[in-house]
């Protein structure tokens, strides 16, 4: 698990235009040899099923070590953020600067309050 885990040094990001420029902006971008991108940047004719797709393909990728998706896509996708539990990558739901981060919506939080009997 070790060795795995020091392969994965990728973010990976799901957001509006403004979060995924800032964190392209902070350096987290990477497109690889085979125009794999780590980010996709959603708006408001961005279809569902790309979400779930891209979702999809960053989950399973090894070199991913977070995944952060903004809290307002991850409602639009909710049954797969809900299902996801591996260690790797891990997922975190962020706000935006339009939609506040709100803890009833995050699958994490819920989680870790059920662990602690909340």
């Amino acid at each position: 698990m070790a060795t795995a885990a020091k392969e994965r040094d990728l973010l990976a990001v799901i957001g509006d235009e403004d979060t995924v420029t800032g964190l392209l902006l902070a350096g987290i971008g990477q497109i690889s040899q085979d125009h794999r991108r780590n980010f996709l940047v959603v708006d408001s004719k961005t279809q569902t099923p790309q979400i779930e797709a891209a979702f999809q393909e960053f989950t399973e990728r090894k070199d991913i070590a977070i995944l952060l998706i903004n809290q307002h896509i991850a409602e639009r996708i909710r049954p797969s953020v809900d299902k996801y539990e591996q260690a790797f990558p891990a997922l975190l739901e962020i706000p935006s600067k339009d939609h506040p981060y709100d803890p009833s919506k995050d699958s994490i939080l819920r989680r870790v309050q059920k662990l602690f009997g909340e």
